[in-house]
């Protein structure tokens, strides 16, 4: 049995968060510098040319990469051989959340209730956590700082089994057509298949964070991603919604067991700056 002190996942949260608002993937960095190598529109070519300045600028500054640093999720995989120890888990989180937003100058967009009293908790918490145990004696923790541009433009469907990879292709598409400029693209389409309605929302969530580049295992799966990615970039959106052909950068699919009588399908559109990161204690 190993023990992790709350104090080193406090700070652990706090890092990552602001590694996320501050630093770009190198992943979403080539992803976008080759969309700027295929990109038509002179337009579209000038506003990727903007991004990886403003990237770069807020790299260099320790400055959020976008005004929206968005609600705290994340993923968190703990070691069935970790004792935690110095204090309450979810409380650790949070406040390394709280203090990466307070100190980092981060704007805090929670509000106490959706719908009645909408006043902000000011410290952008409490954050979304999803936990899951795992075998070992190590936490793994990935963070992501969820922006409501693109957040808005998710959809969720329950499909029957007999709409099979088409159904999933058409919704997709007509998911991210009617998204627009709207989730600030180039985006990343992450597509949540299977279990329940909330297990593919999950799903969808943590595909966005997957690497650039890496196609889903399964060539089934990744050749809907190809399949689904080439239509998008057809469809004429382009960068920051002003025409081109770079609409998105990936699409990435997961998938979950499905029961007989149905199929969930959700997209979860993330923005360009796909701001996450990603620790080991």
């Amino acid at each position: 049995m190993r023990e992790i002190n709350t104090q080193t996942i406090k700070e652990t949260v706090k890092q990552l968060f602001w590694q996320a608002n501050y630093e770009i993937g190198p992943d979403i960095l080539e992803a976008l510098r080759h969309g700027l190598r295929q990109e038509e529109s002179a337009t579209g070519r000038a506003i990727l040319e903007q991004i990886l300045q403003n990237n770069e600028t807020a790299a260099g500054e320790k400055m959020p990469i976008c005004q929206d640093t968005g609600m705290a999720v994340l993923f968190i995989k703990l070691g069935q051989d970790v004792r935690i120890v110095g204090g309450d888990f979810n409380e650790a989180v949070n406040q390394g959340v709280r203090e990466a937003y307070t100190e980092g100058y981060l704007r805090k967009s929670l509000v106490t209730d959706p719908i009645f009293d909408r006043i902000n908790t000011k410290d952008n918490t409490p954050a979304v956590i999803h936990l899951e145990l795992v075998p070992g004696d190590k936490i793994n923790i990935l963070v992501t700082s969820k922006g409501f541009g693109s957040e808005n433009m998710s959809r969720l469907k329950m499909m029957t089994p007999a709409e099979g990879e088409e159904g999933v292709k058409k919704f997709v598409l007509e998911t991210v057509a009617l998204a627009g400029p709207n989730p600030c693209p180039p985006i990343i389409v992450g597509v949540g298949i299977g279990g329940t309605l909330e297990k593919a929302a999950q799903i969808a969530k943590k595909a966005t964070l997957r690497p650039l580049g890496r196609p889903n295992p399964d060539p089934r799966y990744a050749q809907m991603e190809k399949d689904i990615l080439s239509e998008i970039n057809k469809l004429g959106i382009g960068p920051g919604g002003l025409g081109g052909r770079i609409t998105a950068l990936a699409v990435n699919i997961d998938y979950f067991p499905a029961h007989i009588a149905g199929t969930a399908v959700v997209v979860n559109i993330c923005c360009h700056a796909a701001r996450h990161a990603e620790a080991e204690i």
